[in-house]
């Protein structure tokens, strides 16, 4: 049976659904008020972490310490990629010391995916590229199901760097499963129909490239970082923060149950005021740190609770 977890594209509702309700169910023992679980007592999980990362290669870390298992992480600085070795060696190497599961973040679209034709064990995509990054597509459905419960029908808006954002792509494909209709907003150049997923719009998705016209219409607004480091800066003017950013005029514009989500890291006064990162009451940047924890603990039990490999 195959237990890689690449990516939500494709699953269905129910599936979605179960995966969500395990991550909730973890959330006491990621709080740290009940103990840690012994599922993965023995058992070692391999972070190859090719790109940087803080929240999501600590938060793996700390699931795999909260199912009671081992964990250890390479990173691009510190492994033999740094020498010319492959994505895919690399992984036969690391599968060849015994682990029971590899967690993979690259720059590489796909490129877990490739891992996991190659390798008998369980392959987790911890973001690749500009395809997906479904365990931060997880813990953003739970945060958003803690606040506002049913998503179905609600509008959530997703501003910013679309185009490259991994983040966006597993957002998007989660809440279209969940029934929410989804409105795209940012910058003609990193948001419109021609870019990848967003070609695949449906009748609960929609393009906007006026966030003020519809910010009173939302019921929760995920911001996303420009991500430079995709050449994202070359599509974008100075005044984003002016036509973008959630400004505090902005923040008092949106409806009362309404919440703020960002994957992070977050720069201020471009994606999102101090006064409203600190203060406003609908910021739940920090409860998806903890759902993150919780989010990847029920990825990881799915993915190593048979003990099945493939043959």
């Amino acid at each position: 049976m195959d237990r890689d977890f690449l990516q939500i594209e494709g699953m269905s509702r129910a599936e979605l659904e179960a995966m969500l309700l395990a991550a909730e169910s973890n959330l006491p023992i990621a709080e740290q008020r009940q103990p840690r679980k012994h599922l993965l007592d023995g058992r070692v999980v391999a972070n190859l972490f090719l790109e940087d990362s803080t929240r999501t290669r600590c938060s793996f870390e700390t699931a795999v310490h909260r199912l009671g298992g081992q964990v250890f992480t390479l990173t691009a600085a510190g492994s033999s990629a740094s020498k010319g070795e492959g994505l895919i060696d690399t992984a036969l190497n690391v599968e060849a010391m015994g682990v029971g599961a590899i967690v993979i973040r690259t720059s590489i679209s796909g490129g877990p995916a490739m891992v996991a034709k190659r390798v008998r064990i369980p392959v987790i995509n911890a973001g690749d590229g500009r395809h997906e990054h479904p365990t931060q597509g997880l813990l953003d459905l739970v945060t958003l199901r803690e606040s506002l419960g049913d998503l179905t029908g609600r509008r959530i808006g997703i501003v910013g760097d679309i185009a490259n954002s991994r983040v966006a792509h597993s957002a998007v494909q989660g809440l279209s499963i969940l029934g929410a209709n989804v409105v795209l907003i940012g910058p003609p150049t990193l948001v419109n129909k021609s870019q990848g997923l967003i070609a695949k719009t449906s009748d609960k998705i929609s393009i906007t490239h006026d966030l003020d016209s519809i910010i009173g219409e939302l019921d929760a607004i995920m911001l996303l970082r420009i991500q430079m480091e995709r050449g994202a800066s070359s599509g974008i003017s100075d005044d984003y923060r002016t036509m973008y950013g959630l400004t505090q005029d902005r923040a008092k514009r949106l409806q009362s149950h309404a919440v703020v989500l960002h994957p992070g890291p977050v720069n201020r006064g471009i994606e999102i005021d101090d006064a409203v990162a600190d203060e406003h009451g609908g910021i739940r940047i920090l409860r998806q740190v903890t759902h993150g924890v919780a989010a990847r603990m029920a990825v990881l039990e799915w993915a190593l609770a048979s003990q099945a490999t493939r043959g």
